[in-house]
């Protein structure tokens, strides 16, 4: 994602080079994993000096932060998008698989096993969320009229991860099993867990889908 807000040569230079590093950031995570990511070796593959490009980028967290925070903001836009068109529940199921299916290094880099030793800033939980919001709006939306469990009685008192989206207990719950069961089974997907056995994973995302929107 190109950097916005440059208006002189330099900063257009700038802005520029951040943006080729990421892209270099990318192919190397696509190769060796987020775990493994080198601003030396990327400095190497862009013909710079390790010092040269830390003048882009002071370490390898600051590098992370802005691939994480560019995919988050991705994902935000993409979910809103889809509902703004006047997607529902399913319509954003649909365009989270696409999303995901379109770059899977993007979304197993938010989704997908920690980077040891790295922690996302706050700014990056609330972009997060914003995903978590369009949801929270789509399950506010559909009928419910099923009995409260003892979970629905445990949200009600832990919604922080709502952040500022009241919502009933009963659609938090059905928030968080499309967000977990779902992302279950993109999450298996795309680490190859169902290669070689045999079934088409996109039929097993629609009978979760169904089994949700049913439920």
């Amino acid at each position: 994602m190109a950097e916005t807000g440059a208006t002189t040569p330099r900063e257009r230079y700038r802005a520029q080079v951040r943006a080729e590093i990421k892209e270099r950031a990318w192919e190397q995570i696509a190769t060796t994993g987020a775990s493994a990511l080198s601003l030396n070796a990327i400095a190497k593959r862009m013909g710079m000096s390790g010092p040269a490009l830390y003048r882009y980028y002071a370490g390898r967290d600051e590098l992370i932060t802005e691939l994480v925070r560019d995919a988050y903001r991705s994902l935000a836009d993409t979910l809103r998008s889809a509902a703004a068109g006047g997607a529902g529940l399913a319509g954003l199921a649909h365009a989270l698989r696409g999303w995901a299916l379109e770059d899977p290094q993007r979304y197993l880099l938010i989704y997908g096993t920690p980077v040891p030793g790295y922690h996302a800033p706050d700014e990056i939980t609330s972009i997060s969320a914003e995903t978590m919001a369009v949801l929270l709006d789509a399950c506010a939306a559909l009928p419910s009229d099923r009995p409260g469990t003892p979970f629905d009685d445990h949200l009600a008192g832990h919604r922080d991860w709502a952040r500022g989206h009241p919502a009933p207990p009963a659609v938090l719950h059905r928030a968080l099993a499309f967000w977990t069961r779902l992302h279950g089974v993109l999450s298996l997907e795309l680490a190859g867990h169902f290669d070689g056995m045999g079934f088409d994973p996109a039929l097993l995302f629609a009978a979760e889908l169904d089994a949700l929107l049913t439920a």
